[in-house]
This record gives structure tokens, C-alpha cells and sequence, in this order.
């Protein structure tokens, strides 16, 4: 075979130097352009709804006991571990709260607090009660809540039942502006005396100049 022949037989049998990627990257092309894009399946309307979590047993029957005394004057805002928050009426607050303290071993006040509820116009108080004296109730934090008018903040004092409320509700007399009937002492203890503005603890205050 002359040498011309060899070369035109070379030629001929040479593939092109971009073969191996046509032949490789064919296939995926081919796939690509058949493919339908994945749709998620519309959510189904029959959602299941989460399982709230049971209310641990020692901390329910606290509360049990309390609606079995009190019944629809009890609103159980929620039962937690080592803690439970019920909603009563100012009327009503100072029986439960002797309740509380005499047959439910809830023997002081660890704290007062106020929230201001402009919206709704009312003031609400909560007192976290504890116990020194009844070891199973070592840790329990009982929130007694009730809520005023804005308008003309008065609640009862709880002070003839726990004695240890006298500062906090002076300072939410002085910081939220609710007066407690029966409180011999409503009257400032960390502002001046000569204070003329709101009670700094109302969601209208402002410090002046800002």
C-alpha cells in the first residue's frame, strides 16, 4: 500500500477528538429534554393537628381541686411542670387566694407583676405564690391572675392573706396606677413625691424629650 493510501486510511478511522463528550454527555441530554418537571403533591386538607402535650398529673390535680371548689370561677390559662396560671375575677380573688393559702399549702408571695393591656383597656395582676412549709409543693409556682379596668384600676388586697405582698403592690400602684382596697400603705416608694406624669409602667409614657 502506498503512502497516500496509509494516510487516507488513517483519516478515515480517526474519530474526532470531541467523540468520548458527545457520546457521554448525549444520553443526559436526551434525558433532560424528556424530563417532566417534579410537581409536590398539593397538601392534603385532612391536616392532622399536633397533640398538645397531656398536663403533668401533680401539677392538674392542683388545679382539679381548684375547679372542684370554685368552679367556672376558675379560668386555667395553662399547666405547665412546677407551674400553673389561673385567671379569676377581682371578686373572687380574695377567697381563692385564702383557698390557696389554707387548704392548697401555697403559704407566700413570691412576687406581684402588672401588664398594661391598653387594647382591651384593663390592667392585668398577677401574684406568683410558693410554699416554705409543704415539701411536695417545694418548686410550685402558682400565678394567681385578675384583671382591672384602666379606666379606674382597684383590685383588693391580698395583704391580710399574705403578708409579704406590701411592696409589690405598692409598686404596682406607683408603676401601673392600680389601687388595692384594704392596702394600708398606696403610696410611692421609687418616685419622687412630687411626681405629676402617668405611672411609668402604662404603655402611653414617654420620657420627655424623647
Amino acid at each position: 500500500m502506498s503512502q497516500d493510501q496509509d494516510n487516507a486510511a488513517e483519516k478515515t478511522n480517526k474519530k474526532p477528538e470531541n467523540s468520548d463528550i458527545v457520546n457521554r454527555t448525549e444520553p443526559s441530554a436526551k434525558l433532560a429534554s424528556v424530563q417532566k418537571p417534579v410537581t409536590k403533591p398539593a397538601p392534603s386538607t385532612n391536616t392532622l393537628t399536633k397533640k398538645e402535650a397531656e398536663p403533668p398529673a401533680f401539677e392538674k390535680a392542683i388545679v382539679d381541686k381548684l375547679v372542684n371548689e370554685f368552679g367556672n370561677k376558675i379560668n386555667v390559662i395553662y399547666i405547665r411542670p412546677l407551674r400553673m396560671k389561673i385567671m379569676v375575677e377581682p371578686r373572687d380573688v380574695l377567697a381563692i387566694a385564702i383557698f390557696l393559702r389554707d387548704n392548697m399549702g401555697f403559704d407566700h408571695a413570691e412576687s406581684v407583676a402588672g401588664t398594661d393591656y391598653p387594647k382591651d383597656n384593663q390592667i392585668e395582676v398577677i401574684y406568683h405564690l410558693g410554699s416554705y412549709g409543704t415539701e411536695t409543693m417545694e418548686g410550685h409556682i402558682m400565678a394567681l391572675a385578675t384583671r382591672t379596668s384602666r379606666n379606674d384600676a382597684r383590685l383588693p388586697s391580698l395583704i391580710d392573706v399574705f403578708r409579704s405582698v406590701e411592696y409589690h403592690e405598692r409598686e404596682t400602684f406607683e408603676m401601673l396606677g392600680v389601687y388595692f382596697e384594704g392596702h394600708p400603705r398606696n403610696e410611692r416608694f421609687l418616685l419622687p413625691e412630687d411626681w405629676a406624669d402617668i405611672p411609668p409602667l402604662r404603655r402611653e409614657f414617654r420620657i420627655k424629650g424623647r
